[in-house]
């Protein structure tokens, strides 16, 4: 061990040397492309042989780089394994790691929440809201790499479930329906009411390569596509909050807002709902890679809908 190097210059000759970029390694590990090269150039003068050619705005490996690579990129695969299973066995193994879009993190997750500290009290669940997790098309570059880069257990994802090498379980349909505050609804009176007031839209849906927004709304209704304001937010919440305010009517799934809809903040303007292509998924490393308290979590999350599969493991 005497004779290794500082492991921090191995790991940014790593990443250097598999990029063949000192800049496209400083966005990977972000620090500087300043960093990267004084790492470099120590671990040449360490080991007493040069590492890259400098060219003009490129570097190209030497051979001593070029054959050392592939094993040095393996064993910091093996060195990441052994830390993540040194990880599973301390203290954090009943934290568990969870990643929604921001409206299905707070209207769906967090009031069902106490029913999974009752089925494990001693269990912490760090919950994180992210417009990253909306996956706007059918081709999602999302894997089990973005997902441990990024320390996530269990991700809810809004997209189309087409994920590779990582698993997916459908956890609940978006279907779309007109609401409002009681007052608003009481002035619409067909779909050509709707027309001339204010529509709300959560500009995220409209991201997908199949868009679900009021546009398609009334092409399913047969009417006439535009001539109506529309009125896009940035995510879901604010939407919501401005339908709550009588701003406007909200293009909204019952799922999400079933609170409001109870105690009567927004009632449902028109029955006629939008069937979106996309869905709910929850995204996970899988059944025999994923720590336990993350396969608890995820199963419990599919209990919540009302999944009913084959049997997924947890006491109901």
């Amino acid at each position: 061990m005497s004779r290794l190097p500082p492991l921090i210059a191995l790991s940014y000759f790593e990443v250097a040397a598999r990029t063949k970029s000192f800049a496209a390694a400083a966005k990977e590990l972000n620090v500087t492309p300043a960093a990267i090269s004084h790492q470099i150039k120590a671990l040449e003068e360490h080991l007493g042989v040069e590492l890259f050619v400098r060219h003009h705005r490129r570097v190209s490996l030497t051979p001593a780089a070029y054959v050392a690579l592939p094993e040095l990129h393996e064993g910091f695969q093996a060195l990441g394994r052994a830390v993540d299973k040194i990880r599973s066995h301390g203290e954090e193994r009943l934290i568990v790691t969870v990643c929604s879009e921001p409206l299905f993190a707070t209207k769906w997750i967090v009031p069902r929440l106490h029913r999974f500290y009752v089925r494990c009290p001693e269990a912490e669940v760090r919950l994180q809201a992210s417009l990253h997790t909306v996956d706007p098309s059918r081709d999602s570059a999302f894997g089990v790499t973005d997902l441990k880069r990024a320390g996530i257990d269990v991700s809810v994802r809004l997209g189309y479930g087409q994920y590779t090498g990582i698993e997916s379980q459908r956890l609940m349909g978006l279907e779309l329906v007109p609401m409002c505050a009681p007052e608003l609804a009481a002035t619409v009176d067909g779909v050509d009411t709707l027309r001339g007031l204010p529509l709300l839209c959560d500009s995220t849906l409209t991201r997908f390569d199949e868009p679900c927004g009021w546009k398609e709304w009334f092409k399913q209704q047969g009417c006439k596509v535009g001539g109506f304001r529309e009125l896009r937010f940035g995510n879901g919440l604010l939407a919501l909050e401005a339908a709550i305010a009588g701003q406007g009517i909200l293009l909204g799934s019952r799922d999400l807002h079933q609170a409001e809809l109870r105690v009567g903040k927004l009632v449902v303007a028109f029955e006629s709902p939008l069937n979106c292509d996309q869905a709910y998924y929850v995204v996970s490393t899988g059944p025999g890679l994923e720590r336990s308290i993350a396969g608890l979590f995820r199963e419990w999350l599919l209990v919540e809908a009302g999944y009913t599969g084959t049997d997924h493991g947890f006491p109901i």
